[in-house]
């Protein structure tokens, strides 16, 4: 396969018990294998950001995460702490129950908070936990995302009731279009899973298994 899967993957420790040893671990695999991004709680961004400089792996942080729940002024003022802090991604998570409530307007504003305190310093990718949703609700909060400017749209948290899938891939791809990224996240444990959903239309791969993924790649005798 042609396709650089390291540098489509966001690697991934999120769990609230994270040490400073497994951030610092998590940024040399990165760094050693050349994936994308790390991503962490934003309580990590500014230990991984020094430890990943001079290197080009990107730091990513979380916002409003993993509920989606925060107020929307609390989201803006995250993004721009982390961005302070170092982060040049941030994932953010909609406000799902307002979706749910067809309040699309406050959905929209809220991105839109978001990818305003980013922009020019952040790439944005909005989270829309696609297990909470019915599919018009997936198409709909893939069309706010859009308007209100975001780079990227996310399938979950993986904190919910469920992560990617193939279908739900497939769905955001033709919702956004080409222009928009795809993230795949929640699930996505090895290199069979991360090829299902790259030839769905995913761009990129939110995994905390990326290093598992890669030597499946090696593994096979294909690549």
């Amino acid at each position: 396969m042609s396709v650089n899967i390291a540098k489509m993957i966001d690697h991934t420790l999120l769990k609230p018990e994270a040490t400073n040893e497994q951030i610092t671990e998590l940024c040399q695999e990165a760094s050693e294998h050349g994936f994308m991004s790390v991503c962490v709680n934003p309580t990590w961004v500014s230990l991984a950001s020094k430890l990943l400089e001079g290197t080009d792996v990107k730091v990513c942080t979380v916002i409003g995460f993993p509920l989606g729940a925060s107020a929307t002024e609390t989201k803006a003022f995250e993004t721009k702490q982390a961005i302070e802090d170092g982060a040049t991604e941030v994932d953010m998570v909609i406000n799902i129950g307002a979706l749910k409530s067809m309040q699309f307007d406050v959905v929209q504003q809220d991105i839109q908070a978001v990818v305003d305190a980013a922009k020019g310093n952040a790439l944005t990718k909005v989270i829309i936990e696609t297990s909470l949703l019915t599919e018009e609700e997936k198409v709909r909060a893939c069309e706010l995302a859009v308007a209100a400017g975001t780079d990227y749209v996310k399938t979950s948290t993986g904190f919910s009731t469920g992560g990617a899938t193939v279908e739900d891939i497939q769905l955001m791809r033709k919702t956004v279009g080409a222009e928009i990224g795809v993230k795949a996240s929640g699930g996505v444990r090895s290199t069979e899973d991360a090829n299902q959903m790259i030839e769905a239309g995913a761009t990129r791969i939110g995994a905390s298994s990326g290093v598992k993924i890669l030597q499946g790649l090696v593994a096979d005798s294909d690549y």
